[in-house]
């Protein structure tokens, strides 16, 4: 059981209507600025850190109000929320004071990802990299590799150059390391002994980033860095050499490999005889490179493949080898991800625009773009406008707005008309786009009747508080089961939304369709596709846990348009932080995620509650 004290006070945030005024991001947040006075500091926390989520620099001073609060979780939300809003404050004044590590980190960071920074920013976190305070030091290296990243034209002065190769030295902690390796990549500057230093290091994450930044090959224990090594230092050879690797993330790169000119006997034996319908698919794709008429007397087979990811492959590969009836018959396949790789003319993607998949809907219309008949695509692109919008569906935006640009490269004043309807729309994308096709084509500054999203019901309070200690099992088809941990505490709508979904059995029997290695894996999507998931988007609730790997996080295509597709981390991906939502992190089983592939099923997701509603 959870302490009770614990629960009164969660009781205490998440009846608060904080929540409701971040979660409908009001354009008048009074209960948040309210909570910015209350006396109790767990309430000015959760309401300095909405503040934050809301990103309105208008909104700055409310939040500098609790720089100097007595209780550091409030100061470090407060300084998080300005850096999420892009906000000035005086960096040297808040370390000059601040005591605690954990908000010295907090602050170090925040200076470092401010879009226009100050002049002495660099100087004061490669200051901060010997800070007295070690989880302080961890916070300037993040600020220093924000700092590279969001300006990736500054050129770091050489004492700070020396300070990062003495501090990659010189640290125990290896995120600091992985950071400090980053910010020198970032930087151009491969220093040789920093980076052997770095091939050396215990941490696996670490010596993969020493294979990016030098783009040698190194053999290695770990996939991740035999996976880098192989991407880094490609040959047929090494290619040929990691075909059975234990990892299917490294065997698939190898197969994907040997389309570089590699051995084409080679190829065809795995064509025909490995018993893994990926590596098949994959094979055949990199046979179609190196031999196309070899790759052509295969298609058959696997365009007429049960597996319709395999088909997916087949379409690629008869792109490449030129096979234009095999594409054709693809084309009319019976799944739309098959469809999307088969599409070959503009006359294929006015067809496909009468689907009601969202993803083939994007794909068609951006398939006409630049289309010198394009005129001839009009009635089918404004039947699709409708008919998607008819469907009052969230995740339809970028179909739609897809469609819109075809109109308005396709269409003439007559458009203007016929979008009226759309300034009212329930999507304010849509409404915006919709009002500036209008302005263009008649010549009337025109403005969107909608401006925000609807507000929408929050979970309960007792639904929220059954969420604390509570985590989630996930039984895979194939690589086995893991379990994660739920962060309620962190992000409580985005828990709530996974457990309501999960429990309803809304994922049960949906795919993992995208596999990065040393990325992500993305699933989730009951089209198997990035355009297709839950109907509603739900908010970002970013804050500061970092997408470390094994964390779960909710994919997103644009400010608050997450539609309940799950992504897990499979390195430290840091440039996530700040973006996107972490509601989990896996706490059993982080091998059975490195074994899920392409395809790979949600058999089921079975939730533990440690607390009753």
């Amino acid at each position: 059981m959870l302490p009770v004290l614990f629960l009164l006070i969660l009781q205490l945030l998440f009846s608060h209507p904080i929540l409701e005024n971040e979660d409908a991001r009001a354009e008048n947040p009074a209960a948040i600025l309210a909570g910015i006075s209350d006396p109790n500091p767990e309430i000015q926390r959760l309401a300095v850190r909405a503040l934050g989520r809301l990103e309105r620099p208008q909104l700055a001073d409310a939040a500098r109000l609790l720089l100097n609060s007595p209780n550091p979780g409030v100061r470090m939300e407060a300084v998080n929320a300005l850096g999420q809003m892009n906000a000035s404050f005086d960096t040297n004044s808040l370390l000059s004071k601040e005591t605690d590590g954990t908000v010295r980190a907090v602050i170090y960071e925040a200076a470092g990802r401010r879009r226009d920074p100050a002049a002495t920013t660099e100087s004061v976190l490669a200051a901060g990299l010997d800070d007295s305070m070690p989880v302080a030091r961890v916070g300037a290296a993040k600020g220093l590799e924000a700092f590279v990243r969001t300006h990736r034209n500054v050129q770091l002065s050489a004492a700070t150059l020396g300070s990062l190769h003495h501090a990659f030295h010189d640290n125990p902690n290896a995120e600091f390391r992985e950071l400090v390796l980053l910010t020198l990549t970032g930087a151009r500057d491969n220093d040789p002994d920093t980076i052997q230093a770095a091939f050396n290091d215990p941490e696996p994450q670490v010596r993969r980033l020493a294979v990016i930044a030098s783009k040698q090959w190194k053999d290695d224990t770990s996939y991740l860095v035999r996976y880098e090594s192989l991407t880094a230092a490609p040959s047929c050879e090494r290619a040929a050499a990691l075909l059975r690797d234990p990892s299917d993330h490294v065997a698939l790169l190898a197969i994907d490999l040997l389309g570089k000119s590699c051995n084409p006997r080679l190829i065809e034996r795995i064509v025909d005889t490995d018993k893994d319908w990926r590596k098949q698919a994959h094979a055949l794709v990199s046979l179609a490179k190196v031999d196309a008429e070899a790759a052509r007397k295969r298609l058959s087979k696997f365009a007429n493949h049960d597996v319709w990811q395999v088909r997916v492959y087949a379409a690629e590969a008869a792109k490449i080898a030129k096979d234009d009836r095999t594409l054709a018959i693809l084309g009319r396949d019976n799944h739309p991800n098959v469809m999307i790789a088969a599409m070959m003319t503009p006359r294929d993607a006015v067809r496909d625009l009468d689907s009601s998949h969202y993803g083939l809907v994007f794909e068609a219309a951006k398939r006409l773009k630049g289309w010198n008949d394009g005129r001839l695509a009009l009635p089918a692109l404004r039947n699709a406008l409708d008919r998607v919008t008819h469907e009052g569906k969230a995740n339809s935006r970028d179909a739609r707005l897809e469609v819109l640009q075809r109109l308005r490269e396709f269409g003439d004043v007559r458009v203007a008309g016929e979008l009226h309807p759309y300034l009212s729309d329930f999507d304010p994308a849509v409404a915006k786009l919709a009002a500036d096709i209008i302005t263009e084509k008649s010549g009337i500054k025109t403005d969107p009747l909608t401006t925000r999203y609807g507000t929408k019901a929050i979970p309960s309070d007792a639904d929220l508080r059954s969420l604390m200690g509570a985590s989630a099992v996930v039984h895979m088809r194939e690589a086995g089961t893991f379990t994660i941990q739920l962060l309620p505490e962190e992000a409580p709508i985005t828990v709530a939304k996974f457990v309501q979904l999960a429990e309803s059995r809304y994922y049960n029997g949906l795919t993992f369709h995208r596999i990065v290695p040393n990325f992500v894996l993305q699933g989730g999507s009951p089209g198997a596709n990035e355009y297709v998931g839950y109907p509603d988007f739900m908010r970002d609730e970013v804050g500061l846990l970092s997408h470390r790997r094994g964390t779960l996080g909710i994919s997103t295509r644009g400010r608050d348009t997450g539609d309940a597709q799950i992504f897990i981390n499979l390195v430290d991906n840091f440039r996530l932080d700040h973006n996107y939502t972490v509601f989990a992190q896996i706490s059993d089983g982080m091998d059975s995620v490195d074994k899920i592939q392409e395809g790979d099923v949600i058999e089921s997701i079975e939730i533990r509650r440690k607390v009753q509603p």
